[in-house]
């Protein structure tokens, strides 16, 4: 891991401080580093894979963790991400199918599960491949011996990101890309004095391991839970907690939860994911209210591009623009001749940084991630003003042709959530005989009169943009990301199946 050093000195400094803290059970610094070392003298006495069919330059031991939330996480995450090993992070809940196509083509040294009869654990011995059950393990935990290597160079994550299939794609990151990183990001978010971190989101999706990897380079707590509970996490969050990281979904849900008084002791939020609206930002100063607000968009493949501050410092404003550059990153709009375009002219978004990922080890269909002499992109358009904000439009495989004219969902759904009333909204096009595709919006929230949501998107939006059918959705289905189930709910409109209910005009 990127943070070893760090981790040494948090372990010798207060090797008491709580380090990792997951449903109430605790791990502290000195026994993450202790039991991390022991995991790793392990680890470095398996016998290598013969198994895999792609080089990994550099690497020595490759461990996929298929954990979730689970409090040793950290623990094998800092083992096998030391000296010049590497970790592949799989998500337990994805597809069997996706998760044995991934152990397949990895053929991990060994595969870290947090349950024997999982589905992760059967196709790592239907494979082959040593299993570790994380809490049973078949060796000491509280051995000594040689301490953990100080940083190393090179590989150390792989991790996987859906694009334009539903294939995972996996990508490699490098410690000196997460390094820079962190280096800039503990100033950018003022994390010098380790405040408590609270990321109730999936630890095998970037956001909340970067958030964990973060909090343990700073030498603060971490706290997540092991599934998500809107009440609990509030719960959590209210006992003094200090920064919050996680999607808007997730911060729209513990505002339902929490019926108890307004939070004082939460100084930060940062959110990533989706776009925030007004309507959620003034939830948050009434839920928060001494608590900066902040964004940023990036991607796992890029890492941070932008980062804005709604409340609490300078107002980045515009609502509807995700923020200036990130420190050390340079944003482009380019044409699809890659050229750059100017401000004020959508295009696809570019960057140039020393963030960027090296690459894909699978899964490179040339649509989304790509690194070009003009900069590196996931496909994403936008805009940038004269002020350098920029706006996110969409995926560019997302675009919708209705009637001949381009419409980006992005664009006709942050519309409909300034709407009152909605509180989040999915838009989508279905075949149609006339227009080609046919913009249908489905919306959550008291907002339910489609005459109403028509004609607020009439005033914001060409009329070319204004979704022709309205449903409406009492909850929504989620990814494990804490992100909305954005396929589920497009085969729910076509199906049929009752989940959303149609809104007459």
């Amino acid at each position: 891991m990127p943070i070893h050093r760090a981790l040494i000195r948090h372990a010798t400094e207060k090797p008491e401080k709580a380090a990792v803290v997951i449903d109430g059970r605790a791990l502290s610094y000195g026994e993450l580093y202790g039991r991390a070392g022991a995991i790793y003298r392990f680890l470095q006495a398996l016998p290598r894979s013969n198994g895999r069919s792609f080089d990994l330059p550099g690497v020595e031991k490759l461990v996929a963790v298929s954990l979730g939330n689970h409090i040793g996480f950290a623990e094998y995450f800092v083992a096998s991400t030391a000296l010049a090993n590497a970790c592949a992070v799989i998500d337990p809940v994805m597809p069997e199918d996706r998760i044995e196509r991934i152990v397949e083509r990895l053929a991990p040294d060994v595969l870290v599960v947090d349950d024997a009869a999982s589905p992760s654990a059967e196709i790592g011995r239907r494979l082959g491949i040593p299993v570790i059950v994380a809490g049973a393990e078949p060796f000491d935990l509280t051995s000594t011996g040689d301490d953990l290597p100080a940083d190393a160079d090179g590989i150390f994550l792989i991790g996987f990101t859906s694009g334009t299939t539903a294939e995972p794609k996996a990508y490699y990151r490098s410690r000196e890309q997460w390094r820079r990183s962190l280096d800039r990001g503990r100033i950018v978010f003022e994390l010098q004095d380790a405040p408590s971190t609270l990321c109730p989101g999936a630890l095998a999706h970037g956001l909340a391991l970067y958030a964990l990897v973060e909090a343990l380079d700073a030498g603060a707590t971490f706290h997540s839970v092991g599934k998500w509970d809107a009440g609990a996490v509030a719960k959590i969050l209210s006992s003094g907690i200090e920064r919050l990281v996680a999607v808007p979904t997730h911060i729209a849900g513990i505002a339902r939860a929490w019926a108890g008084e307004p939070m004082a002791s939460l100084r930060d939020v940062l959110t990533a994911g989706a776009k925030l609206n007004l309507s959620e930002v003034e939830s948050m100063r009434r839920l928060f209210p001494k608590a900066r607000i902040r964004e940023y968009y990036g991607a796992s493949e890029i890492g941070f591009m932008t980062v804005s501050t709604l409340v609490g410092g300078v107002p980045d404003f515009p609502i509807d623009r995700v923020g200036r550059a990130y420190p050390g990153v340079e944003i482009s709009i380019r044409d699809s001749g890659e050229n750059d375009v100017g401000a004020d002219v959508p295009g696809t978004i570019f960057v140039n940084s020393d963030l960027i990922a090296d690459g894909y080890l699978w899964g490179d269909d040339g649509q989304a991630f790509r690194v070009t002499p003009a900069g590196a992109t996931v496909g994403d358009l936008g805009e940038i003003d004269e002020n350098g904000m920029l706006r996110v439009i969409g995926r560019a495989g997302g675009m919708m042709i209705s009637g001949g004219n381009n419409v980006y969902p992005a664009e006709v759904e942050s519309a409909l959530k300034t709407c009152p009333g909605v509180e989040d909204a999915v838009v989508f096009g279905l075949p149609d005989a006339y227009y080609g595709q046919r913009i249908v919006a489905i919306v959550s929230g008291e907002a339910t009169d489609a005459k109403m949501l028509a004609e607020h998107c009439a005033g914001r939006l060409a009329r070319f943009k204004v979704p022709k059918q309205f449903y409406h959705i009492g909850s929504w289905p989620m990814t494990s990301s804490g992100k909305i189930a954005r396929g589920q709910v497009e085969a729910s409109v076509i199906s049929g199946d009752g989940l959303v209910l149609r809104l007459s005009a």
